[in-house]
Parts: structure tokens; sequence; C-alpha cells
């Protein structure tokens, strides 16, 4: 069988000059704890510390990034698991042997990247897989899953998270987070997220009886509008630190109160158009801006992806199952409205992210290069990938300046995958500060407190820690 070994300079500049500037960079933050302000993983599986059940439902079920290209490459969801709840032993086994036999549908892809990291530094697996070793290594990760020192909380202390921020729905108890929050064997501070996304999107089908979800009187807009508001106290009482909206464009036009009113009582009717119900979104995006000024959340905008682009996908197996697309996105005169009342608001924190590319330089470079509440959202979900993040870093730097990155954003449900995102961008961003330091743009001491700065300090103050 093939080894599985782990270079100790994998992303570095090939140069050896500058690898070795970075190599010195890249030492200095290898070991600092995990800031991580957005992901999706279940607060309840830190809270329940049950052990996971086996290597496919750790490693494939829940990741969209692995199951779309096993997709892709023939292999069917269902066989997958994708989603189901456990599966049997049987299923598990098949499904991981499916996985194994399909390793190189991951070449060239940064989940290749995250798979090896956490294959060999989490679990000291040591051959790559295949159809030929896929029974021995479900039995030795099987083997250690079920040991103390792989339960979710020991994971979690190892991994050195120090903030890990989950998404949560606005009509949630927060119970979980409350046991989290209280329980003194958690170090970690993890943190609810507010997600209205399906609450401002009042032409999808039930949304009338998805809006009762909400607290308070939701019977006319001022009811729904002091629902959305009170919800968001309780969140920021139960630790919250942001808001994040992902909608399929970026606009933020406000509407007049008694448009507003009209559009919102044809919704509750069943009677609202297409083009009423994005004019209501965009004038709620608007709308989040203002309750984010008045108590404090962070603003996380990213537009621009046709969720659930196949609905045969989507009625078999739900939603967030890897058939979410990009579109073209334009951010400039879409954000202008909220930019123009609230973008030199002191309490505002606007962070912007983009599946477009161009869009980082054209557009939110230049804002977050001007506007003191907007920042450059990390290369995120279809950009996450080392040669996007490399445009990135000299596309936006160049604009904007570090100081207005957010830092790493990991966005995601694997959760034994969070250490080896961070620590590709770690290696990234040394990299980068490196070639500054090699072309005397930057002296080594400046860019190792750049380093730092993203790693640690960028994200606590960006996202209000």
């Amino acid at each position: 069988m093939a080894a599985l070994t782990l270079h100790p300079d994998r992303l570095l500049p090939a140069d050896p000059g500058v690898r070795s500037i970075a190599r010195r960079l890249y030492e200095q933050v290898a070991g600092s704890a995990i800031i991580s302000p957005h992901g999706h993983v279940d607060p309840r599986l830190i809270l329940d510390d049950e052990p996971f059940a086996d290597p496919a439902s750790l490693f494939i079920q829940p990741d969209h990034y692995v199951t779309r290209l096993l997709h892709a490459g023939g292999v069917s969801l269902t066989a997958l698991g994708v989603g189901e709840g456990p599966l049997s032993s049987e299923r598990s086994r098949e499904a991981w042997r499916l996985f194994c036999a399909n390793w190189h549908l991951l070449r060239g892809t940064p989940v290749r990247f995250w798979f090896e990291s956490s294959l060999a530094d989490v679990f000291g697996v040591d051959q790559r897989p295949s159809a030929g070793n896929a029974d021995t290594l479900y039995d030795l990760i099987s083997e250690r899953l079920a040991s103390p020192e792989f339960r979710p909380r020991a994971l979690l202390s190892r991994f050195n998270i120090e903030f890990l921020a989950t998404t949560d729905d606005p009509a949630d108890d927060l119970a979980a987070h409350r046991a989290l929050r209280d329980d003194p064997a958690v170090a970690t501070r993890i943190a609810p997220t507010f997600r209205p996304d399906r609450y401002l999107e009042i032409g999808r089908a039930g949304w009338p009886s998805t809006v009762k979800e909400l607290h308070g009187d939701t019977g006319d807009y001022a009811g729904y509008i002091a629902a959305l508001e009170e919800r968001r106290r309780w969140f920021v009482s139960q630790g919250a630190v942001s808001a994040d909206h992902g909608h399929f464009d970026a606009g933020t036009e406000p509407l007049e109160v008694s448009e507003a009113e009209r559009i919102y009582r044809s919704a509750l009717a069943g009677t609202v158009t297409p083009a009423e119900a994005t004019a209501f979104r965009r004038h709620m995006i608007f709308e989040m801006a203002r309750m984010s000024c008045d108590d404090g959340l962070v603003m996380t905008v990213h537009p621009g992806i046709w969720r659930n682009h196949h609905p045969d996908t989507l009625a078999g197996f739900g939603p967030d199952t890897g058939h979410d697309i990009p579109v073209q996105v334009e951010m400039t005169a879409a954000l202008q409205p909220l930019l123009e009342r609230f973008g030199t608001h002191p309490n505002l924190h606007l962070v912007l992210f983009t599946v477009d590319p161009d869009v980082y330089s054209r557009e939110i470079a230049p804002m977050a290069g001007f506007y003191p509440a907007v920042y450059a959202g990390a290369p995120w979900w279809f950009l996450d990938n080392p040669s996007e993040i490399r445009r990135f870093q000299h596309a936006v730097t160049e604009i904007a300046g570090f100081s207005r990155m957010s830092g790493f954003i990991d966005d995601t449900r694997a959760f034994c995958s969070i250490p080896a995102r961070h620590d590709m961008s770690r290696r990234l961003d040394a990299g980068f500060l490196a070639e500054l330091v090699a072309t005397h743009r930057l002296d080594e001491d400046e860019a190792l407190e750049t380093l730092t700065a993203l790693v640690t300090t960028q994200p606590r103050e960006v996202f209000k820690l």
C-alpha cells in the first residue's frame, strides 16, 4: 500500500529562499489557538459528547465537499448515506469502501489536503486510502473512535479551539448553548449565530407557517419586526456575536413602511409575487443592518449561491447535500443603500464573502478600503482552495491592506477538518508574507506581526470577541 505522508513544507513556496522565510513564520503560529467565528458544527455534538459512530458518519455523511466530488464521479448519494441518520454497520463500511476506492477523485482539491491532515495528524493513518486497504483503515479509525481520547470534547481540547461559532435558527431555544456555557469541563467558548434566512424569504412555500415559529406577535409587519429584534436580543444574551445572511443576491434597497406592510400581508395571505418577495427580502437585509447597529451583532453576508440547483436531489436527500452552485453576483450597487446609511456607523461590522473571485478585487476590497464598517471575508466555499486564496491575498491586500481582512473562516460541518482547514490558511498566509519579505516589501518582523494578527487578534477584533 502507498504510504500517506505529510511533508512539513506542504503548501509553502517552492523557492528555497522564500520557503525558509515562510517556514520560520509558519512555525510561530502553527500551534496558536483556533478561532472559528463561522461554522456549522452542531452544538449538541459537544454537549452530548457521545463517541462518533463510525468513519463514514464522521468523515463522509456530513461533508458535502466530499460527497459532491464522489457523486460527480458516479457514486450515488444513497450509497454514501447522505441525508440519513446513523447507518447500519454494513452500510457504513460500504460507504467507506466507496470513498477509499475513489480516493483519486480528490486529487488536486483542498479536500485531499484536509483529509490527509485529518487522517494522519488526528488518527495516525499512515497508508493512502484505496480499495485494498479500506477495511483496514475502517477498523483502525473505528477502534480509535471508541476510545475516550477521540470523543468530541477531547478532540475539541486537542484541536486547541478557543472559540467556535455554530449556526442557529432564530426560533431555537439555545438550550444546548446554555448547558455548554455552564459546564466547567468545556473550556472552549461556543457561541450561537443568528441565521434568519428562512424568515426573510417570504416567497418560499410554507412561509406563513414558518414565520409563526418566531416568538411574539407576527400577525402584522410591526409584530414581525419586533419579534426579530427580540430574538436577536435573546441570541446576544446567550453569547451570540454575529448574524449570518446567505441569499441569492446582495440587494439592500429599503422600502417605505407602508409598502413593506402591504407585501407582508400578501405573503401571509399566500399571494405575494416573486418580485415582491425579492424586494421585501432586500428591504429586510437593510433592516438587519439597522438592527446590527442597535444590538452589535456582526453582520456576515455571503450572497451568490443558487441553492438546491438539482430538484431531484433536494427531493431525495434534502438541502445542503452538495448541489448548491455559484452564480455571478454584484455588490457595489447592491450594498450602496445599506452603506450610505450605515457604512460609517461605529457599531456595524459588515463582513462580505463571495464565491465570485473577481468581486473580491473589483468590489469588496475597494469597499473595505473605504468604509470603516466593511471587512473582506476570507475566501469561502468554492474559493477556499490554495490557488484562490493566493489570488485573494494579492488582490485584496494591495487594495485594502491586511487590517481589513476578517481572518480565516472554516465554514464546516466536518468537525475533524477544522484544524486542517486553519492549518492550510496559516501555511498559505506564511508563504504570501514570505514573498513580501523576499521582495523587500516587508521586514520579517512585520511579516510575523501581520501573520500573528491574521490568526489571533484580527478575528477577535472583527467579530468583537
